[in-house]
């Protein structure tokens, strides 16, 4: 891009358009699941996808200037509608075929997302060495187009009236909403490591280039091997999700003043240290992400939403849009701070927002709690008054 005349402004904003455009599909796409056809969106993302990225392995041949960063504006935003349809899509059909396991379905699922952040950079890394800049693209494109016939055949289509509810109200529920800031806390807090903690590790360890994505394998296999186990505990012991909740997030927090480490803390940075961080935080990272699609799911039920594809669109929706949020501001806000504060301070305030959602999820969950058992008292009294009131009519 650097060759191309695009300023290191430009490139961030080119990578930024990818979360913001991935947010607006989140939001349309959940709403309008069922007026698409969960199948139909499902396969259309994946083609736009795949397609977009086959692009992406050609933009190199454009001519520099306005013409090339245009084209990589249009491709990542194409790329973004499509992951998004796709992911909504996809999330929505399996809670709808497993109903009783959607967090151990998803946590499983976080496994591939695990191998996908293990395989994909020393993959891509070693397809760029050998054959250039188009073929990892095209290589990759062409995988996701080769899966459109198989999920034809595979996938059962689900039909459903569309509901009455609207995000708007879904988001106005006390509860998701401080799930909402947990979820935008958790992926701000991958966002901000994606292009800052590969400087700091080489600036600070004289790591080779080839070594720094072995310091990420702590984070993706801890995240990849944790899920499952936390979605299954979710979907067979519902009230731990709270803990889950708040701890993971609170143990994410104290990562991230780990990181560094925060200088407060007087620890000297040490590369093993970095590595045992990186792996708590995945396991932390899982406890937290699995149980907020069920805990969002039960909690629109509970509040009148209707059973059915419609209401897991607006959820599936509504969860990629904030995860898109946090993947925006993430590596905005994190580039910003490790200029002006370095990687210590930074990661420090990154930790902070994850201690703040946490606190903030405990105290709901604690004022809930306490509301509950405020109310079972005077739901006996008042049964025992009209049992009294209809006595003599029984006699």
């Amino acid at each position: 891009a650097e060759k191309k005349g695009a300023s290191n402004t430009m490139i961030g904003m080119i990578f930024g358009s990818y979360a913001l455009f991935n947010l607006l599909a989140s939001l349309v796409f959940g709403k309008y699941l069922v007026h698409i056809g969960a199948k139909f969106m499902f396969i259309a993302g994946m083609f736009l996808s795949g397609g977009v990225t086959v692009l992406f392995g050609v933009l190199d041949q454009l001519p520099a200037g306005p013409v090339f960063i245009t084209m990589c504006f249009l491709v990542r935003m194409i790329d973004a509608i499509g992951f998004g349809a796709a992911i909504t899509a996809s999330s929505s059909i399996l809670a709808k075929a497993f109903p009783n396991n959607v967090a151990t379905i998803l946590g499983s699922l976080e496994v591939f997302s695990g191998l996908g952040l293990v395989v994909g950079p020393p993959l891509g890394g070693f397809l760029y060495q050998s054959f250039g800049y188009e073929v990892p693209f095209i290589f990759l494109g062409c995988i996701v187009l080769l899966m459109i016939p198989l999920n034809l055949c595979i996938l059962p289509n689900y039909e459903s009236d569309p509901g009455e509810h609207s995000f708007w109200k879904l988001v106005t529920l006390p509860k998701v909403s401080f799930i909402a800031l947990i979820i935008t806390s958790l992926s701000s807090c991958f966002g901000f490591l994606d292009p800052i903690l590969s400087l700091f590790v080489l600036e600070k360890f004289n790591l080779p280039a080839g070594y720094v994505g072995l310091v990420f394998l702590g984070l993706a296999l801890s995240y990849a091997i944790s899920s499952p186990l936390f979605g299954l505990l979710s979907d067979k012991m519902p009230h731990l999700r709270k803990w889950f909740l708040i701890f993971g997030n609170l143990i994410t927090a104290g990562c991230f003043m780990l990181l560094g480490p925060v200088p407060i803390l007087n620890i000297k940075s040490q590369l093993w240290l970095l590595v045992l961080v990186l792996v708590v935080n995945g396991i932390s990272a899982g406890m937290s992400i699995i149980p907020t699609f069920p805990e969002i799911l039960s909690c629109a039920h509970e509040n009148g939403f209707e059973e059915g594809l419609s209401t897991l669109g607006l959820v599936s929706g509504f969860f990629g849009a904030m995860w898109s949020i946090g993947a925006f501001v993430g590596p905005l806000l994190g580039g910003f701070m490790y200029e002006k504060i370095g990687f210590e301070w930074a990661a420090a305030v990154q930790g902070l927002w994850a201690l703040l959602s946490g606190l903030a999820m405990g105290l709901f969950y604690l004022q809930e709690n306490a509301r509950t058992r405020r109310s079972k008292p005077q739901n006996i009294t008042a049964t025992e008054e009209e049992r009294t009131a209809l006595l003599p009519n029984e006699i």
